[in-house]
């Protein structure tokens, strides 16, 4: 029987999905991941894609029956944060460290009762110096704003893995290192936020690596 594989989160997974068709998985690590398994161990894995773009972590909670526990998967992965931070800037509608902490815990709570033999990993929202995230004349202080609130979601991810023993995927600090040849070019991220396929192509590694230690 084949294994059910669900990718949550927002833009950065959702990358252009399809609604209708569930093998039409988006331009994103989503279809990298489900290519090189589905590949390697063809009829092995069912993947659905799940992302929807905008989300915070409270649009992902909502979810959480219909997206998530209805289908039944085995394994799940969740990038999810940089919403919380950018719809504050943006829109005064974000969701502070606190509360997002409070409801990824719930979240995986849930979660875990529901569906007592599903294997999570959470991936760790990132940035990079972008067109979305860079300071301007306009926003002096933008930069040091998305580094620092995104950087405490990431912590409030790790805690909420280590609290229930779940597999955890850095992924700022290979972005920075990525960069570091050619910063604010856009060859990893468009924006700073959303990844180019070189991008996506990192995030699937890391996905694949964490994935080995979940068998």
């Amino acid at each position: 029987m084949e294994k059910v594989i669900l990718f949550q989160g927002d833009s950065i997974t959702d990358c252009g999905r399809s609604r209708e068709l569930d093998r039409a998985m988006g331009n994103g690590y989503a279809t990298f991941v489900g290519g090189a398994l589905g590949a390697k161990e063809p009829y092995a894995y069912k993947f659905y894609n799940r992302g929807i773009s905008g989300n915070r972590v409270v649009d992902l909670y909502a979810r959480i029956r219909k997206d998530m526990i209805n289908l039944k998967p085995d394994y799940m992965s969740i990038l999810i944060g940089i919403n919380d931070v950018w719809h504050e800037y943006e829109q005064q509608n974000g969701v502070d460290a606190e509360k997002f902490e409070m409801v990824s815990d719930l979240l995986i709570k849930e979660l875990k009762r529901d569906l007592p033999e599903l294997k999570i990993m959470i991936l760790e929202p990132f940035v990079l110096p972008g067109s979305a995230t860079c300071n301007t004349e306009e926003h002096p202080n933008r930069w040091e704003y998305f580094r620092d609130e995104v950087k405490l979601r990431a912590e409030a991810a790790r805690r909420v893995a280590q609290t229930y023993g779940l597999c955890f995927v850095p992924l700022q600090q290979g972005f920075n290192v990525a960069n570091s040849d050619a910063p604010q070019s856009g060859y990893w991220c468009i924006d700073g936020v959303h990844p180019t396929a070189a991008g996506h192509a990192l995030i699937k590694q890391e996905w694949l690596k964490a994935f080995k230690t979940m068998q």
